[in-house]
């Protein structure tokens, strides 16, 4: 029963259409997300000379440049961009490289689902 259930909520994490639904899959796989933990994340260096804000500055509700490559980025914020976390496959492909890059590891459920509970507090 259990697994019917695990199954069931990651097909729901997996369909997500929006950034609300993406991070209650991330909720369904960690716990409930925190805004607070996730804005010191965001702002933090974790061992490494980046931080999530080094690239996406703080708040990320406007076009930044990458620090090295120099890409523009769009908004981060959903809510100044709201192409933002409506795809999931594309999400987690900018997780796990950005985490990499951030962490040296890939984010857990529980910082993503704290990342983006505060990120659509940003506008």
């Amino acid at each position: 029963m259990f697994l019917v259930l695990a199954l069931l909520s990651f097909a729901e994490f997996v369909l997500s259409a929006n950034p609300q639904e993406l991070l209650k899959g991330y909720e369904g796989q960690s716990g409930k997300a925190s805004p607070t933990r996730g804005k010191q994340f965001f702002n933090a260096k974790h061992g490494k000379e980046w931080s999530c804000a080094s690239c996406h500055e703080n708040p990320p509700k406007h076009p930044t440049k990458h620090i090295v490559t120099g890409k523009v980025i769009k908004p981060l914020s959903p809510m100044s961009n709201p192409e933002r976390f409506t795809d999931q496959t594309k999400a987690e492909k900018w997780f796990k490289r950005n985490c990499n890059d951030v962490l040296a590891r890939e984010c857990t459920a529980q910082e993503k689902a704290d990342v983006l509970s505060w990120l659509l507090t940003v506008n």
